[in-house]
């Protein structure tokens, strides 16, 4: 089974240990916690017929780097990214774009995805439009809810798949 370094990227307050927790333990907790420097965990991805079991090791990262998280050893042999944004906070899709682009230009050929989560905030009636860097061809992105546990594995086995197809 091979193993895949990913990385979580985002401002404070975004989800980004929310997500890793729900995808690691089914486990969503209303006291927030802010990460100090980078928690790491595991996740096994199941095989599919199109994939190995694939293991991630999650790295979920403060929110205190911004875009100098680029320039540090945290960053080393990263397969993928997924940037995450508070879809009921705007200034944080901002933030998502930078990081996406930051990620992309140091690590050309990688994987990243962007996840606006946070999505049970927001009703259907009310989904705002996507910011329009999302809208790029090849964008891939998930609304997801850590709390609900709306599409977070399929964020990460998104990833992975990618990260497979990347390594063949």
């Amino acid at each position: 089974m091979s193993a895949h370094k990913l990385m979580l990227l985002g401002e404070i307050g975004v989800g980004k240990s929310s997500l890793a927790r729900r995808l690691v333990f089914d486990k969503f907790e209303f006291d927030y916690k802010p990460t100090i420097g980078v928690d790491v965990y595991r996740y096994i991805v199941r095989a599919s017929p199109d994939r190995p079991e694939v293991s991630l090791i999650i790295w979920d990262t403060d929110g205190n780097f911004g875009d100098t998280i680029f320039k540090h050893i945290y960053m080393k042999e990263a397969a993928a990214a997924l940037i995450i944004g508070d879809i009921s906070r705007g200034g944080t899709l901002e933030t998502m774009q930078k990081l996406g682009t930051g990620f992309v230009d140091m690590f050309p050929g990688r994987h990243v995805s962007y996840l606006l989560n946070k999505s049970d905030l927001i009703s259907e009636a009310e989904t705002a439009p996507l910011p329009p860097f999302l809208s790029k061809v090849g964008a891939s992105f998930f609304r997801t809810s850590a709390k609900t546990g709306s599409l977070v594995e399929a964020a990460f086995v998104d990833a992975a798949d990618a990260i497979q197809r990347r390594a063949i």
